[in-house]
């Protein structure tokens, strides 16, 4: 997940480029909960966020869906696969009613041939992406279940936030089990880390959302 106020793929490109990438490609249009594309899928597109948000989940050895993260408009959603050509390692699937340029695999990395500053920034969006796995990776061997969780809610207030009375109130439609699975525990350990929460009155919570009513103190447990 990109750390609050990271550029989008869009926020690179001039307005040249965002024009000549949109003569490339369609427009289309999803409801909440259609698939963009699924895993294991072959990797001939990508697909241009405008409107909406879009997670990102695949399916591990054990059957648990995996949430890996969370894009918002102007993210660049594909791209890994449709540069190389290989299969899709992950599902998108459509948090809100979203709108997305769709272009294909062979236009895309001609067009990245000849924008070579373009090509540069996606290779710098990739990089935080990596860095951010790295200390993803880092979090799940220091870090307890109530530190990850926290962790995980200050990076959905941040960015997905909206005031509410005295807190953040976090509307997304994500379950349990995938929250579990991104902070890298199981749906009980992340059930009692949120009733910890909730018992520190730093949190309420509700189907489809959570309230964050301390901030700063789940910003520091998450260290």
């Amino acid at each position: 997940m990109p750390e609050p106020g990271d550029p989008r793929f869009l926020d690179v490109l001039s307005r040249e480029h965002v024009d000549a990438l949109r003569a490339l490609g369609r427009m289309r249009r999803f409801p909440v909960g259609a698939a963009l594309f699924n895993e294991r899928a072959p990797g001939d597109a990508v697909f241009v966020l405008m409107s909406g948000r879009v997670k990102l989940s695949c399916v591990t050895e054990g059957g648990r869906e995996a949430l890996l993260g969370i894009r918002e408009p102007g993210d660049l959603i594909g791209e890994m696969s449709a540069i190389d050509q290989s299969p899709r390692l992950a599902s998108a699937i459509a948090l809100d009613p979203v709108e997305v340029l769709i272009v294909s695999s062979q236009a895309f990395v001609s067009f990245l041939d000849s924008t070579p500053s373009v090509a540069l920034g996606l290779v710098r969006m990739l990089n935080r992406r990596l860095r951010e796995a790295a200390r993803e990776r880092i979090e799940f061997g220091t870090l307890d279940t109530v530190a990850r969780v926290c962790s995980r809610l200050v990076d959905l207030a941040d960015r997905f936030g909206a005031p509410e009375g005295d807190g953040v109130y976090i509307e997304l439609a994500i379950t349990q089990e995938e929250l579990a699975a991104w902070t890298g525990a199981s749906r009980e350990a992340v059930i009692r880390a949120l009733r910890t929460l909730r018992e520190l009155g730093w949190i309420e919570t509700r189907r489809r959302g959570v309230t964050v009513l301390e901030v700063e103190q789940l910003r520091r447990r998450a260290v």
